[in-house]
């Protein structure tokens, strides 16, 4: 019981260090892109990683994590997927109105459960269905405006759901078959993350931009503001790979949802961005949507045989050393860390 508890206080955590960080660098990057027309996002993301490689580097040395090798040719494809990934969701936003990208977000939920009932043969009940459906129609409601599509924009945005969803499921399998944490995990592949980001970037940004980030003025203020969404983008990535290794990929997604919802308030009563009662209404039903998701998936767990989770929990807090962390059993600490971005600022950047 007292592992059950620990673990569920850790996962809390890992919610709500992910929501309280992707919020911050959502609003620290509104300012750097549309205040400071700093619109370079890929380039960003890989700085992003590099800076998260480097923190982990050094919690290494001084040893708050152990390290856990795993299959060198794991820990690159799963890095070059998840760069790929963010490069193609940042061309997805460029080459697409705003309103078929957030229908591209929308669609990674649906085709997350597909693949996971088809390859993992995963079962999703029809209350957890309904539950995604009701989200899913409310985050529409708040965030759709225009539907312009065109090939190339629809291909680039079905290859970025595809290339996303496994990634995500990806990383709740390799850190369950290699019984290593998230931060294990995070360390071996966001260096290939940043190099398959760093070196297209500035290609794709000036594609997307018509603009150059090697001519960019960076000023003091501009240079601040790329410090303090590096800094942030390290809880980030590092609050993407526990959530996603705690819970689930679709339960990642329904946070992002939330995460949504709660830019488009922040950007309302803080910046002062336009908001009407579609959005209002789009946001209530989206959180109906989450609320029984959540409920849902409470009362699917409790019915769940005790015995085995709790066998289970104690033989992953014995081997993983983040989840030791959590249930008390040591005094190991865990860096926070991020994962992705987009194009613009009302994005929800991930790295």
């Amino acid at each position: 019981m007292t592992e059950i508890k620990g673990f569920q206080l850790g996962t809390i955590g890992a919610l709500t260090l992910s929501v309280v960080s992707s919020v911050s660098i959502v609003i620290c990057n509104k300012a750097l892109m549309s205040s400071l027309h700093f619109i370079f996002a890929t380039t960003l993301t890989s700085w992003h990683l590099l800076v998260t490689f480097c923190s982990l580097h050094v919690a290494l040395t001084m040893n708050f994590f152990e390290h856990k090798p795993i299959d060198f040719q794991t820990a690159i494809g799963f890095g070059v997927l998840n760069g790929i990934s963010i490069g193609l969701l940042n061309l997805s936003l460029g080459f697409n109105s705003v309103g078929f990208y957030q229908m591209t977000k929308l669609a990674i939920i649906p085709c997350t459960v597909l693949l996971e009932t088809l390859f993992l043969t995963k079962t999703f009940s029809k209350s957890i269905k309904l539950s995604l459906a009701i989200l899913l129609v409310g985050v529409g409601i708040a965030t759709i405006t225009d539907l312009q599509l065109n090939m190339l924009g629809s291909c680039l945005s079905f290859l970025a759901v595809v290339t996303t969803c496994v990634a995500q499921i990806m990383t709740n399998t390799i850190q369950k078959k290699y019984k290593i944490s998230s931060t294990q995990l995070l360390y071996q592949s966001c260096l290939y993350q940043a190099v398959t980001l760093l070196i297209p970037g500035p290609f794709l940004d000036r594609l997307l931009t018509g603009k150059s980030v090697f001519s960019f003025e960076y000023t003091p203020r501009v240079v601040v503001f790329i410090v303090l969404s590096c800094l942030i983008s390290i809880s980030v990535n590092f609050s993407t790979f526990l959530v996603i290794g705690k819970t689930s990929p679709v339960t990642y997604q329904v946070l992002g949802h939330l995460k949504t919802c709660l830019v488009l308030a922040f950007g309302y009563c803080l910046l002062q961005d336009p908001f009407s009662w579609r959005n209002i209404l789009g946001i209530l039903v989206a959180l109906v949507g989450m609320i029984l998701y959540s409920y849902y998936c409470t009362q699917e767990k409790q019915a769940k045989p005790e015995e085995p989770s709790s066998q289970n929990q104690q033989k992953e807090a014995e081997s993983d050393p983040l989840l030791r962390v959590e249930s008390g059993t040591t005094k190991l600490i865990d860096i926070p860390l991020s994962r992705g971005t987009a194009w613009e600022a009302d994005k929800d950047l991930r790295a």
